[in-house]
């Protein structure tokens, strides 16, 4: 997101680290200090909420002046890794729970440090808290503040419990529960939400919990920065949760959505397979689309005819990334601003879609001329970022033109002299005592002596009485004198006179850019979402990826694994798939590593794709909108069977059974392994049973070949298996499994996996004869009872034919002559799939 209004909203600034615009804004110290001496963060790493660090904060009496404005008694827990995680996290976000009654309704709102958008969300939730687990992997929060009754001795409530238990890393602090107010709430949104977004009031106006914590969260960054927002200077919105897919944390780690399982630091990640932005918000955007893709077709179209049009046209392609690569950090407000050229605008106006039309428009907005003019007349127009602590120091000193106050430029020459000043003496020190000096300057230090010399070459091995506090490193000397510390202490003297008339300046610039704060953050969506969309392009200028559809059917022709592909010397191997109302449940069989798993996680991967607005790598495929998608997937812990691993998967199908609606895509991998394969067998037709009432799109993969047979009692029922090729060995007398990673249709032949590794192993030949024998046995009698009627066999055509009537009349394009000759092919299609009656099994 575009960062300039985060800057522009406050009364008093808060500054974390060596920008050249931060650093204007104020003194950390100052905030800091009040934060310690407070006490508002415990220094422990307790989780716990029976850990020592709940009370109120002790004030210090020199600082009883903040009481009234220090409110916030609780405590804070902090794992020792969180540090390096808070470096990059900026977001706080603030979760409260509804009582008696109302326990599962749940209220959040959070804001980014470094983006100051408020965003608030309601919701029921079940006991699994599925759904708030969820948003908040999304935000990945850097602090999460909940009431201090979530957390009370003996009486901690589930939601406290699950929030720490699976966010070990974070901040967490604790306020009275009287801050979570949703009246105060709504007087917050109504006092310092911007007047083109007034709108969020009437949609939130009785939506109480996101309300309070609104208020608590809203209180909270008041208090840690030492500063308010001005009024009407906010973007505030509400993100329901209907109008995105959800994706359980669960299912985004089994599919590596964006975290790799193997290596949290390996891109080998849907988002990495994706990821070709150029500027952070682009890559934020990128990733909130990734874990809550959209649900609306018209929307998701709108997306894919941009990057259709991106595809099509080079020069728009390669004009807009050229355009989006300029806001590298659009952090930096200023200097991002004063680097655009104003023609940039016209890589946008050739566009044919709607819309980047409308992003067109938005950009030719007048608004952004008279920031830029503002700007231009009270800033330097080569201010820049720059690496260097002089080099910044400099920047910062001359950001603001001559002539604008005239003791601001005084002040600027006292500067210039005292550093001139400082080189000169340095200069004549060198020639006086004939020695190699230069001028140095750190942070710390400020101005100082360093030489590089043989120690041999001074007299008697030492320095000069002159020089005092001296280091070596090696054959480098570091030292300064009397004098130059003087001259030091003036330079900073200087330096603060020249901060604070310039803080004034660009306070007054900011001031006269409030009102065209709506134009900045248009900018920042228009920014970020050129950003994801380019991405998008581009990553289907590296692979054979196409436009998906979206009907009342999954549909894929030859696809593959995203990325697979990225990580494969070789192309993967491409497989159909085919969902549809009256085809909705499909039985995966196959022996281990033949490729179930995998293909299962193209599924869904492929699915997420489309619904972002992304090309997906097939040849075609058609997709019905998900609002759930569920994944299972076997671990390869799971291969041992024991009671921990059994009721994980049973935690994971109720989940699923819970939450999962018409809707849904469900995708379950093998199902029953943690436990003894009677009972295996029998929670994996239950559960079948039960996800067969709905039309959900399910993808059942198991071992269980028991399962293959309920293609005879429900008609919608299909099974497939990964194909494999027995090859004997050179000397003939044994056999090895090929995989071909091949999904056709029907379960497997493969029927007994253990009996083929027995046989290529060291076990008496009897034994192994036996257990043939008695497996043939076994498997007569399951197929006689088993076996299908051919009353069943003609209820099953009858469904598969009414089922295919009715998606040709919701789908068809076929011209009348081509429909009829289709519905005569399904007419004999029907007809030669059940026996004429009097027809016997024989001759069948």
């Amino acid at each position: 997101m575009f960062l300039i209004p985060g800057y522009l909203c406050k009364c008093h600034f808060f500054s974390s680290e060596e920008t050249l615009f931060k650093s204007y804004f104020g003194d950390k110290s100052s905030c800091v200090e009040n934060a310690s001496t407070l006490n508002l963060t415990s220094s422990s790493s307790v989780r716990g909420p029976n850990s020592t660090g709940i009370g109120k904060p002790p004030l210090s009496s020199s600082r009883s002046v903040f009481r009234s404005h220090t409110p916030l008694a609780g405590y804070s827990v902090t794992s020792s890794s969180a540090a390096s995680a808070h470096s990059i996290a900026s977001v706080i976000v603030a979760v409260v729970e509804g009582r008696g009654l109302a326990r599962g309704e749940v209220g959040m709102a959070s804001i980014d440090l470094k983006n100051p958008e408020v965003i608030l969300s309601q919701f029921a939730d079940n006991t699994t808290y599925a759904k708030v687990i969820t948003k908040l992997k999304i935000l990945t929060p850097l602090e999460i503040i909940m009431s201090n009754t979530a957390c009370d001795a003996g009486n901690t409530t589930k939601l406290f419990s699950l929030i720490t238990e699976h966010f070990k890393n974070v901040t967490f602090t604790t306020v009275q529960r009287k801050y979570f107010n949703e009246t105060k709430g709504l007087e917050y949104i109504e006092q310092l939400c911007a007047s083109e977004f007034s709108t969020i009031l009437m949609e939130v106006q009785s939506k109480y919990y996101c309300l309070a914590a609104a208020a608590a969260l809203l209180k909270y960054v008041e208090f840690i920065q030492n500063s308010v927002y001005a009024p009407k200077s906010l973007k505030v919105r509400f993100q329901g949760s209907e109008k995105t897919a959800m994706i359980d944390s669960s299912s985004a780690q089994n599919l590596e959505l964006v975290i790799n399982n193997r290596d949290s630091r390996n891109s080998h990640t849907l988002y990495g397979v994706l990821n070709y932005t150029k500027t952070p918000g682009g890559s934020r955007r990128l990733r909130s689309n990734i874990l809550e893709p959209l649900v609306d077709a018209e929307s998701i179209n709108m997306r894919l005819d941009c990057v259709q049009e991106l595809l099509q046209d080079e020069e728009l392609f390669f004009g807009l990334q050229a355009v989006i690569s300029k806001f590298l950090d659009t952090e930096q407000l200023l200097s991002v601003l004063v680097q655009i050229p104003k023609q940039d605008t016209a890589a946008l106006r050739s566009c044919n879609t709607p819309l980047l039309k409308a992003y067109c428009s938005s950009l030719e907005d007048t608004r952004f001329g008279t920031i830029l003019e503002k700007i231009t007349t009270v800033i330097n127009d080569d201010t820049r970022y720059t690496k260097g602590c002089l080099s910044m120091r400099t920047q910062k000193c001359y950001a603001v033109k001559p002539n604008i106050n005239e003791f601001l430029d005084i002040a600027r020459r006292t500067y210039t002299e005292i550093v001139d000043d400082i080189a000169g003496m340095i200069t004549q020190l060198a020639e006086k005592y004939n020695l190699p000096l230069k001028t140095s300057f750190s942070s710390a230090r400020g101005f100082f002596i360093q030489m590089t010399v043989d120690s041999s070459a001074l007299a008697n091995g030492q320095l000069p009485s002159e020089f005092t506090r001296i280091t070596k490193m090696k054959n480098t000397y570091s030292f300064t004198s009397a004098d130059l510390i003087k001259m030091n202490e003036r330079c900073q003297e200087s330096l603060r006179e020249i901060y604070h008339m310039t803080y004034l300046i660009v306070c007054k610039l900011l001031n006269e850019i409030y009102e065209h704060i709506h134009c900045l953050y248009k900018l920042s969506d228009i920014v970020s979402m050129l950003d994801m969309l380019l991405s998008f392009a581009h990553a289907c200028t590296l692979s054979d990826y196409v436009r998906p559809e979206f009907t009342d059917t999954l549909a894929i022709k030859q696809g593959w694994h995203p990325i697979l592909e990225k990580i494969a010397v070789e192309k993967p191997v491409s497989n159909n798939t085919y969902l549809t109302e009256g085809n909705n449940f499909v039985i995966i069989t196959g022996p281990n590593m033949s490729g179930k798993s995998t293909y299962l996680k193209q599924i869904a991967l492929c699915q997420i794709m489309a619904q972002i607005g992304s090309y997906v790598p097939a040849e075609y495929c058609s997709f019905r909108i998900a609002e759930q998608i569920f994944t299972r997937i076997g671990m390869d812990d799971d291969i041992e069977t024991n009671a921990s691993t059994f009721m994980k998967e049973m935690k994971e199908i109720t989940y699923i059974i819970q939450n999962a609606n018409d809707k849904s895509l469900i995708i379950i991998d093998e199902l029953g392994r943690g436990t003894s394969a009677e009972e295996g067998i029998g929670i994996c037709y239950a559960a079948c049973e039960y996800l067969l009432n709905l039309k959900a799109f399910t993808l059942f993969a198991t071992h269980f070949l028991e399962l293959c047979h309920m293609d005879g009692l429900y008609p919608n029922v299909e099974n497939y298996h990964f194909e494999v090729q027995h090859v004997r060995s050179s000397a003939g007398n044994k056999e090895k499994i090929a995989y071909t990673y091949t999904l056709s249709k029907g379960y497997t032949e493969e029927k007994n996996y253990g009996l083929k590794a027995a046989e290529v192993s060291s076990l008496p030949s009897s034994i192994i004869l036996d257990a043939k024998e008695i497996i043939n046995h076994i498997a007569k009698q399951i197929l006689h009872r088993q076996k299908s009627t051919p009353e069943m066999m003609k209820q099953r055509a009858m469904y598969h034919l009414a089922m295919r009537l009715v998606q040709t009349a919701r789908n068809s394009r076929l011209d009348p002559d081509s429909l009829r000759i289709y519905l005569k092919g399904l007419k004999k299609k029907y007809e030669a799939s059940f026996p004429a009656p009097g027809q016997s099994d024989e001759q069948q």
